[in-house]
């Protein structure tokens, strides 16, 4: 996938050139078609747009109507949902274009927005626990839960943020390729920080996969 958006930057996804002494360990972005599944949710949009026409269909068949008259009736609708789901599937894959993970190995940066660019740094010392969840093909998420004197905005960040979560926002790598292994990336280097400051690392709390995200 092309970034020509970030060419301006001087560290591409980064708000500056890596200070000394601090290793990138990955870099990556949301695969669209993963992030319009499951963060703009055209799926289910789909589903209830296509049951709302079935049914509005079913109901003029059974009151009489004949089938040109039923499809000249609902042309319009029909043609309203595609051109909604077109636009979310656009809009999935500019944001899926302007959005850059990075992971180092003292934090994690979000550099998302699509017309106005935002980067979010999350230093590994914020971050209490990672949990994945498998997504389309090889896909999937990973949620950043942070401690609890930590607040992020949820809006500023959306949807690049774990869903439901409004009292205690936990940003979230979206529909990212082989997240598993982006994750064990990430907890390992969680661990090392932990080390560095001398805090014994709290296995439960970093296990990828804990939890199930909507």
């Amino acid at each position: 996938m092309s970034h020509d958006d970030f060419t301006f930057e001087s560290s591409r996804g980064l708000p500056g050139p890596l200070p000394q002494g601090e290793r990138m360990l990955w870099q990556g972005a949301p695969d669209w078609r993963a992030l319009a599944l499951h963060a703009y949710r055209v799926r289910a949009l789909a589903t209830y747009g296509a049951t709302i026409i079935l049914a509005r269909a079913l109901y003029r068949l059974l009151g009489g109507a004949a089938i040109p008259e039923i499809v000249g009736d609902l042309w319009v609708p029909v043609a309203l949902m595609a051109t909604g789901l077109a636009l979310l599937c656009v809009i999935a894959w500019l944001a899926a274009r302007t959005t850059v993970y990075t992971l180092t190995d003292r934090r994690v940066v979000i550099r998302q927005g699509i017309a106005l660019p935002v980067t979010m740094n999350l230093p590994l010392s914020l971050v209490n626990a990672v949990a994945g969840a498998q997504r389309a093909g090889d896909t999937g998420d990973l949620a950043l839960q942070l401690a609890p004197d930590q607040r992020v905005s949820y809006l500023l960040l959306w949807p690049h943020v774990r869903p439901w979560h409004w009292r205690h926002p936990q940003p979230m790598l979206r529909a990212i390729p082989r997240h598993d292994a982006v994750g064990a990336q990430l907890v390992a280097a969680m661990q090392g920080k932990a080390r560095t400051r001398q805090v014994a690392p709290a296995a439960a709390d970093t296990d990828v996969g804990s939890l199930s995200l909507a």
